[in-house]
């Protein structure tokens, strides 16, 4: 793909970042239900544990205004420019950058609220399957079963991480990894096994930094939405 398609795909993640903001408060207005985590439940749109865990306590009225939105529409740019960069010229491009879109709403409702809401997984789900069938139609029907296989790979085994004892994990984050199993899986079994690691170290790294911080305490409930998605997006940049 050229620099100047690679720049307007940047420019397009862009305005995607700022919609992110309006998207995810549509889904996150309702208050959520109490998280419990070690020690006492602590109702997750609590601005001083916002505050602890992300150093930023806006609640979610305030998601895609100030500065917000402009560190929105930067990761918009990054998401969607690095992927025309490295997958300009595979013709499943479009799902990719659909389901980015989403991801941007749901890393976004997930900090303000630990939500990962289920219309917006479903959306990234039904992206995914949307820009993916046509591409497979079109002479590659075996790496649909291959995508399918991600999902189901990834739900299992996200699913028995939530159920283990003490487990962080929730069931928002057992439907994402489904869902982006899709467009990993369609990439092959290396991009998925990638895209599975990736977000337990990518969190394990943070966990460990805001500790160090003093920013959180061992019990702060932390969103583990935003490392799946970040985990998939590199992992489609690497492999």
């Amino acid at each position: 793909m050229s620099a100047g398609l690679v720049t307007g795909v940047a420019l397009l993640g862009a305005l995607a970042g700022r919609a992110a903001g309006p998207l995810a408060r549509v889904f996150t207005d309702s208050p959520p239900p109490a998280v419990r985590s070690p020690g006492p439940v602590v109702p997750v749109s609590d601005p001083d544990l916002a505050a602890a865990a992300f150093d930023s306590g806006r609640p979610a009225d305030d998601l895609g205004t100030g500065r917000g939105a402009g560190a929105a529409a930067l990761a918009g740019t990054l998401v969607f420019g690095a992927l025309a960069a490295t997958r300009g010229g595979d013709p499943a491009l479009p799902a990719f950058l659909a389901v980015a879109a989403v991801g941007l709403a749901l890393a976004l409702a997930d900090l303000a609220c630990l939500r990962l809401p289920d219309p917006l997984v479903a959306a990234a789900a039904a992206a995914a399957t949307l820009g993916l069938v046509p591409v497979a139609l079109a002479g590659t029907p075996e790496r649909l079963l291959t995508a399918l296989a991600g999902a189901a790979v990834s739900f299992v085994g996200y699913l028995l991480l939530a159920l283990l004892p003490g487990a962080r994990l929730g069931f928002g984050d057992v439907k994402l990894a489904a869902a982006l199993g899709l467009p990993l899986g369609w990439l092959g079994w290396p991009t998925l096994g990638l895209g599975l690691l990736l977000p337990h170290l990518l969190n394990g790294v943070v966990v460990v930094a805001l500790l160090a911080a003093g920013q959180v305490r061992r019990d702060t409930p932390l969103p583990f939405g935003p490392a799946i998605l970040a985990g998939a997006w590199l992992a489609v940049l690497l492999v």
